[in-house]
């Protein structure tokens, strides 16, 4: 199967899936995505001077992780009819696992806090990875949202975030919403500043850089705004209004390393609506519809 045909879910029964689970059958009942519902069984956490245990996950352990994606395709098919689902149960670390998933996916998505496997997902080194390394776009589902609120979009002219320009312009088309295309720029500190510095040419500059790179997309209904600020206090505001929120992966100006750094940590954490990260495909990578 293509990876044009995947939305992937790591799904680990706890309320975080459970949240993510909604978003993500409503995702592909819009998109006609196959969901297919990933349940990751890593070695549990044992103090150091215990064994290893030996032969985890047994046979107990996965037939009750089968159990369950059977408990949530059932439920699904009631409240999604139309939409298609398939299970996996498999073994090894989370973040790898996934990233492995990501290869055959259209979009992996993740709740915020888990048990088992998926624990502590985004305030470690699991959930960073995942979205860092994952080859397709990453959302993360921290809390459900509006669905009558906007799309928005962080954008910096970087090609990480034009990728991410397009991903949140189907996504808003999908919706049938408006997107809001947010400009950051950092003006420097009155002893840093140029001689003749002119900060409402700095604007004027920045404005016409984000009309240039919206002029390609007449659909959906779009506005626009260059905001001088830092990104993260920036994005979490526009996400206060929106039911998505979309990031590139790695940018430049007020979006360097934005995944990796602070910005993304904060987004991640604090946005009140999910957000979506969207790495720069490789160059054989065809764009995927979504």
């Amino acid at each position: 199967m293509s990876r044009t045909d995947y939305l992937t879910l790591g799904f680990d029964d706890s309320p975080g899936a459970r949240t993510a689970l909604r978003w993500a059958l409503d995702e592909a009942g819009r998109t006609g995505a196959v969901l297919r519902l990933a349940f990751v069984l890593d070695a549990p956490a044992v103090p150091a001077l215990m064994p290893y245990p030996i032969g985890w996950p047994d046979q107990a352990a996965m037939d009750v992780a089968v159990a369950v994606l059977d408990g949530v395709a059932e439920a699904a098919a009631r409240s999604h009819p139309g939409v298609a689902i398939t299970r996996a149960v498999l073994k090894g670390a989370p973040a790898r696992v996934l990233e492995d998933l990501s290869r055959t996916s259209r979009l992996l998505v993740l709740g915020s806090h888990g048990h088992g496997g998926f624990t502590g997902m985004l305030l470690g080194s699991t959930g960073v990875s995942v979205s860092a390394h994952a080859h397709c776009p990453v959302v993360v589902v921290r809390r459900e949202a509006d669905p009558r609120g906007q799309v928005a979009v962080g954008l910096d002219g970087s090609p990480a975030s034009r990728s991410a320009l397009r991903f949140a312009v189907r996504a808003a088309v999908s919706r049938g919403v408006p997107l809001h295309a947010i400009r950051v720029w950092a003006p420097p500190a009155p002893l840093w500043q140029p001689p003749g510095f002119d900060p409402d040419a700095v604007l004027a500059a920045e404005l016409a850089a984000l009309g240039k790179d919206l002029a390609a997309y007449p659909e959906p209904q779009i506005t626009a705004e260059v905001v001088a600020g830092h990104p993260a206090g920036v994005l979490v505001s526009a996400a206060r209004h929106a039911q998505l929120v979309v990031v590139g992966s790695r940018g430049h100006g007020g979006f360097t390393g934005m995944l990796l750094g602070s910005v993304s940590q904060h987004l991640l954490h604090h946005a009140p609506c999910p957000v979506a990260v969207v790495r720069e495909p490789a160059p054989s990578t065809p764009d995927v519809d979504h």
